[in-house]
Formats: C-alpha cells, structure tokens, sequence
C-alpha cells in the first residue's frame, strides 16, 4: 500500500518525524539500510519501546528495500551526519539516502532535508545526487527543501505539534510545497530565504547553545577558585528581565547537536575566509570540563583523607540529557574512564540504562541506590533525572558532588 510520507534515516531525527506524521494521520514509512535501525526497539533509541508499539499499531512500518520509496509524495531525509574525527560533518549516510532515494525519485515528489548540515548542502551536495541518479531537475520536476529538525528529546514542553518549524526551498513553490506538508504536524511554519538561510539557522542555534554552556562552566571553574556560589549567581541574574538568558554549567557536552564550525567543511575548496572563533574557544572549554571534574573528585577525596586509587566512586546518571536513554556524546563515559585509568572502583546507577560498558569493560549496576550511595566512598551526580530524590542522596552518600546543581543548597559539593 503506497504512503504519503518516506522518513529517510530512523535515528535521533527520523522516528520522532514519524511519530508526528503517524499521530497526524500521515502514511508513513521508514526506510533504513541498517536492519537493526529498520527495527527500532526502543531500548537504546529516542523513543521508547512503548511509543514504538503504538507507532507500529498505528500503521507504521519500516522497511530496507529502497524500492518502498518510489510511490510516495513527500519523503523527507533525516540521515546522521556525526563529527568526524578532523571535526567535519561526515555526510557519508547522507549521500547514500540520496542515491537510494534518487533511484526511485518521480516526478512531483517534494524532498526535505532535515539532517545537520553546513550551509550549502541542500543545494551543493544533496541536490546534485539527486539529479543525477533520477534524471529529474530539481525544482522544476521535484520540490526540494530543507528544514532543520529541531527536536528536543525528553522536553515536556515544547513537542513537534508546538515547536516552529524553519523552512527553505529551492524556489518559491518547492517552499510553499514543503510547508504544505509541515502545516499538518505543526502549529507554525516560518519560511526563510532559501536552503542556505535554512541551515544556517541551525548552525546558529547550535552554535549559540554551545557558547552559552562554556561560558558558564568557565564560570564554574572561576567560582570555585574565588569561593563564589555561582548557582546562586545564576539564580539571581536571571531575574533580570532583559538581556540575559540563564544556561548552567555541566560535567561536559554531549547529545547529537555538536557544535559546527564551517571551517571544517568536508568538500575540499570551501573554506571560508573568517572562522568562526568563539565557536572553536567554546568548544575547547567545554571539552575541558570532564577532566576538570576528575580534578574536583581527587581533590575532595585526597581531602576526606582518601586517594583516587582504590576509592569506591558511584556515577549518578550516565545518558547525556535527563529522563531519556540517549547516551550520544555523554561525558560520563569519558568521567567513567579516566576514573578507572587512575584505579577507582565504579558503580552506576541510571534509571535509564540496565546495562553500560567503558573502555570494552562492563560497569557494575547499583541495585539499591541509597545503600550505594552510603556504601561509596564519592558519588558524583552527572545527569540529574526526575527520579532522584537529591536531598534524600545528600544524607545517605558520605560524599556528594553535584555537577548539576541540583542539590538543595550546602547539601553537597557543587561543580
């Protein structure tokens, strides 16, 4: 039976896109080459095996054969596009949801793009895959477009149904086509320039996450240094009602929105005249900061009379965002490993997650989270999920570091 929608790519981006489209009364379809991600479980994925079975009952189906694609009006391409190793987009899935998608492009099809890409992809990269493997011409034969994804995995507030979406077409009509198609899963569409103006936007949302967030672990480190309670700084600059937004600082960045510098392109002769600067700053600091929580570890142990070496350390919290499973980019696995590195005995505790290796070896899993908090030399809070009762932590644990600063106030050590 032929669908309207084709979600290209079943990760973080696509199975909430078709969650949306499925909720909204769209047939839809999931096409992934990956067998394991054309049968998402809900285990280890953005949605969770509940919401998987009830987008299945709902008419759902998944498939790896490309030929699925060739009969749907709208087919939209939210494939991975993870940092490489030289910290450039990696458009490698990219170009192969192309080529399967181009095979079976027709006439009158509207394709968007929803991945993380720099600017000019949609137009530069994507488009020419598609003209060549279809023989059609974009924006004459099919509408293309681009529209940033811009969900928020484990956010209560802000869902598709109420979050804007930003739409660039190739030309006025491939615009209008791809909000035709947006209009039905949300309250607002705003429509910019063009593809580039589109992902731009994303880069700047990112972008403007990420600098934010280092400033205010730089801020952290400061604090601490100078004996300045920087949560409560926090809480009293962001009563001002102009000019300011509140971030909080963190053991480390993680998620899938890594921070884009277009300096790192990943087409040889792009490279732009002005890099951007304080995205590489942010970047480096944030990097820092799970090293530096290994520094307040050892030093609040070697201050309790203790050494790292030997020390039984319990981590609260391990997925990279709090109430969700993800573990994309989580800097508790790099927290986990240097504290093995320097000889600490770990234990976890994640409501999230029921099993977790680091450096190839599997972490035991706390049971019972109040006798392991007594029994631990250090607990450290690195993702604060709804399900910890922080101040009943803070009494059983002989000693808490509280990354989040979610503790009540002088009940734990914080970052």
């Amino acid at each position: 039976m032929p669908a309207d929608l084709a979600v290209i790519g079943l990760g973080h981006l696509g199975l909430p896109l078709a969650q949306a489209a499925t909720t909204a009364g769209i047939s839809t379809i999931g096409y992934d080459p990956d067998p394991r991600a054309a049968a998402p479980s809900g285990n280890d994925g953005p949605l969770s095996a509940t919401e998987i079975r009830r987008l299945r009952a709902a008419g759902f189906r998944t498939t790896t054969n490309p030929a699925a694609l060739s009969k749907v009006r709208t087919a939209v391409i939210s494939a991975d596009t993870p940092l490489g190793e030289d910290h450039a987009l990696d458009l490698t899935t990219l170009a192969d949801a192309a080529r399967a998608l181009a095979a079976q492009l027709r006439p009158h099809t509207t394709v968007i793009l929803e991945s993380t890409v720099h600017p000019g992809t949609t137009e530069e990269f994507l488009r020419p895959l598609l003209e060549e493997g279809s023989g059609l011409v974009a924006g004459r034969d099919f509408h293309l477009a681009c529209s940033p994804s811009r969900h928020d995995p484990g956010n209560r507030t802000h869902r598709y149904g109420n979050t804007p979406k930003v739409i660039g077409g190739l030309t006025p009509a491939c615009t209008e086509a791809a909000a035709t198609f947006y209009g039905r899963l949300t309250d607002k569409v705003v429509r910019a320039k063009g593809p580039r103006e589109a992902e731009t936007t994303k880069l700047l949302e990112t972008n403007y996450r990420h600098i934010n967030i280092a400033l205010m672990n730089e801020m952290a480190v400061f604090c601490h240094d100078i004996g300045v309670d920087l949560w409560d700084v926090i809480r009293c600059a962001e009563t001002k009602p102009f000019g300011f937004q509140a971030f909080r600082p963190g053991p480390g960045m993680g998620g899938h929105a890594a921070p884009i510098d277009p300096k790192h392109l990943s087409r040889k002769g792009r490279s732009p005249s002005y890099p951007l600067r304080m995205v590489e700053l942010a970047q480096e600091v944030n990097d820092r900061m799970p090293r530096y929580v290994i520094q307040r570890c050892a030093t609040l142990l070697n201050e309790h009379g203790k050494s790292a070496r030997g020390a039984r350390v319990l981590l609260l919290g391990v997925t990279y965002k709090p109430d969700i499973g993800d573990q994309e980019g989580s800097p508790a696995r790099e927290i986990a490993s240097r504290l093995m590195e320097l000889g600490a005995h770990l234990t976890y505790h994640d409501p999230f997650v029921p099993q977790w290796h680091v450096l190839d070896r599997p972490v035991p899993r706390a049971d019972s989270l109040y006798e392991a908090a007594a029994d631990a030399d250090l607990t450290v809070l690195l993702q604060s999920h709804r399900t910890y009762d922080m101040q009943g932590l803070a009494v059983k644990a002989q000693l808490l570091l509280d990354t989040r600063g979610a503790t009540p106030t002088g009940a734990a050590h914080r970052l």
